[in-house]
This record gives C-alpha cells, structure tokens and sequence, in this order.
C-alpha cells in the first residue's frame, strides 16, 4: 500500500496535467478544419481495417492469461517438461510464449496485410517474419530473466517478495540503458548521418535546448515502413538523436521540429522519470503477484512460488498486470507528449511549419482523427492529430502569432 501510495504521488507530480498557461484561449479540435473529406475517410477505414485483429488479438491475450492464472493448465502443460529447475523455467518461459504466438500470428499476418494494402509496409514476408521472431526471441529473455529471479528467491528466501521487489526495481533501470545499445540495433542498422545543414541544425537545436547530444543517426526504417518518426535515445553517453530515413523525405524545417518535440523529452528527464515510474511499477508488481499467488495457487495446481510450473502463472498475472496499467500509463504519456510538442514551439516559436509537420505525420502515418473514448484510451499514447493542431493554435494566439 505505501509503495502505491509512492507511485501515485509520483506520477500526480511529475505529469504535466496542465500544459498550457491558465488563460490561454481554447481551440476546440476540428478535423474538418485541416483535413480533406478524403483524408478524414481513409483513416477512419484504416482504423475500422485494423480494429479487429487489433481487439482479437488483445482479446486472445487476455484469455490465454485468465486460462494460466485461473485453471491447471500451465502446471499441467510446464510439468512434462525435465530437467533442473532453472532449465524447467527458461523452457516453460519458451514453452508458453510459443503457444501465445503461434495463436496470435495468424492475426500479425491480417494486420501486416492491412498495413500494406494502405501502403504504411514496405517488409517482404522474409523480413516480417525476421522482425517478429526477433521480437519474441527478445521477449523470451527478457521475462526469462525475471521469472529466474522470483523463482530463484521463492526456493530460497521465505520473504522473497523483498528481494525480488528490489531486484524489478534495478532490472528495469538496466534495462533502460541497456536497450538502447544492445536491442535497438537488433531491428535497424544505424548510421552517422553526414556532416551538412541538417546535422548542424539538430545539433544547434540540442545545444539551444541544454541537451547534451553525443550523435545524430539514420535509421534504415525505410526496408520496414513508410512511416515517418524520430527518436532520443539512451542517457548520457549513449543519448543519440535518431531520425527515420523515411522522415528525411520531409522538408528540413520539419525535420527540425519534430527532433526539437523529442529534445523535449530529454530535456525534462521522461525517458528518466519514466524508468523510475517503471520501476516502482515493477517492484509493486511483485508485491502484488506475491499476494496473488496466494489466492490462486490451489487453483492453479502449484505449490508455491518455487515451482518451476508456477511459470505460467507468472507469466499470466504479468501480462494482465500490463494490460489493466495500459489505460493509465497511456493517459500520463498523453500529457508528457503535450508538453513535448509546447516546448517544440517554444524552442522554435514557428507555429505554421509544426502544424504543417503534425499534418504530414497524420497523413502519412494514417492516424486515428476522430478515435472512440474506448480504442483512446486502450492505444493513444499521443494526443490525437487534431487536438496537437489545437494546442499549435492555442500556443499562437497566446504569443501573439497569427493563426495558422
């Protein structure tokens, strides 16, 4: 109870829930105002398109959870597996998320499919594959590592749950440096961007923004998708800039804006406060699967934590964990982004070329311009086209710029 107590209080004060001065004039968001009929309709398709492998696949998700954490079946499934007890967990990690993806894949299949009808694909059926695998492959280690952990405490250690808390906590941290140079390149290859105009401005903009910028790189996003985006990543040492190649189709004044609304990002420490939202995320986990474990063990056919097979059961209770926080965590990331996009503007003061940016990203990304209170709140970590178009207006007029 303290410890969510902790994480409450943290994330009431660290989230940006008023972005704008008290004051400001309201723009109400109008997508009709910036968009063409055309365009208004080919994203409400592409959201109807992608909607129901989408809600099927969370659906199977969340049933495949229930069946771990509420039935015998991961025991009775992890107990033919052999071997010493550690072998037992990284196989029975294996095991079920095998079972999870050979379910889903036909759905991965229908989305990919989607995603190229509407032209936002540009991978071979080689490369998907590729990509998907290494994504489970990554997945597979990752929960592996934590699984071995409470298993590994529960034999030992009465109180494990302590132990194992802290150990989320310092996992999740390492995680989030690590990650950048270990996985990232596992899906892109990345390149120094050449010196010219482009890199000197980026590296301008990140001075100007008090964000110390070891790089700028090229991410070869094009052999995957036609969407556009770019990134800041890592801490310290590692922090790059890292631009799409495909935004680089873009005119160079946009190219700017978008990596000064992800110097943003750095410069209020999100990646930073949000690993350790994570983590206090990850410890109260724990606690909580500990006191689960408790009411569902005798129906799940485990003994204790320290059973190989609880596994599934775990596994279960994590990924429910992750789906129900989705809702929240998306809300936070919401206002986070708001804030980033207010101190693009900032940074710049060129309300015209951001609104002309966050049109071409809606368009080419084909977002979601009008999305329903359920699918926003289960999948919108940005605020809706529109709505960042508002705030550009809003921003504007109280600065004393003509309307774009």
């Amino acid at each position: 109870m303290l410890l969510g107590v902790v994480i409450l209080v943290v994330m009431a004060f660290t989230t940006p829930w008023r972005v704008m001065p008290p004051g400001t004039p309201t723009v109400p968001p109008d997508a009709a105002r910036d968009f063409s009929a055309g365009e208004i309709a080919r994203a409400a398709a592409f959201d109807a398109a992608t909607s129901v492998p989408g809600y099927l696949s969370l659906g199977l998700t969340v049933l495949f959870a229930g069946l771990l954490v509420l039935t015998p079946f991961g025991a009775k499934v992890l107990g033919r597996l052999r071997g010493p007890w550690w072998v037992r967990v990284v196989l029975g990690v294996m095991v079920l998320s095998a079972i999870v993806e050979a379910v889903r894949w036909p759905l991965g299949v229908w989305f990919e499919v989607v995603l190229r009808d509407y032209g936002l694909s540009t991978q071979d059926w080689a490369g998907w594959t590729g990509d998907r695998l290494k994504g489970l492959a990554v997945g597979v280690v990752l929960q592996s590592v934590m699984v071995l952990v409470v298993v590994a405490l529960a034999r030992k250690v009465r109180r494990w749950w302590i132990p194992a808390a802290v150990g989320a906590f310092a996992l999740t941290l390492l995680g989030s440096f690590v990650y950048p140079v270990v996985f990232e390149p596992l899906f892109n290859d990345f390149r120094p961007m050449p010196q010219g105009a482009l890199r000197v401005n980026l590296m301008t903009l990140a001075e100007r923004a008090h964000v110390p910028v070891e790089d700028v790189l090229i991410a070869d996003a094009s052999r995957r998708t036609n969407a556009l985006n770019a990134y800041v990543s890592g801490f310290g040492a590692t922090r790059r800039i890292v631009v799409y190649d495909t935004l680089l189709r873009a005119p160079q004044s946009e190219v700017e804006l978008v990596v000064a609304h992800e110097l943003g990002h750095a410069k209020y420490g999100d990646v930073l406060v949000g690993t350790l939202v994570g983590g206090l995320g990850a410890a109260f986990g724990v606690i909580l699967l500990f006191l689960l474990l408790g009411l569902v063990r005798r129906r799940t056919g485990i003994v204790s934590a320290g059973d190989p097979r609880a596994v599934g059961v775990i596994m279960g209770l994590m990924s429910l964990a992750t789906i129900i926080a989705g809702p929240a965590q998306n809300l936070i990331s919401r206002h986070i982004e708001a804030r980033a996009d207010l101190h693009a503007l900032n940074l710049t003061k060129d309300p015209g070329t951001y609104l002309s940016m966050q049109k071409r990203l809606a368009i080419t990304n084909i977002s979601d311009l009008s999305p329903d209170p359920v699918e926003y709140a289960l999948y919108a970590s940005h605020p809706s086209a529109p709505e960042r178009i508002a705030m550009i207006r809003e921003w504007a007029a109280l600065n004393g710029q003509p309307q774009p």
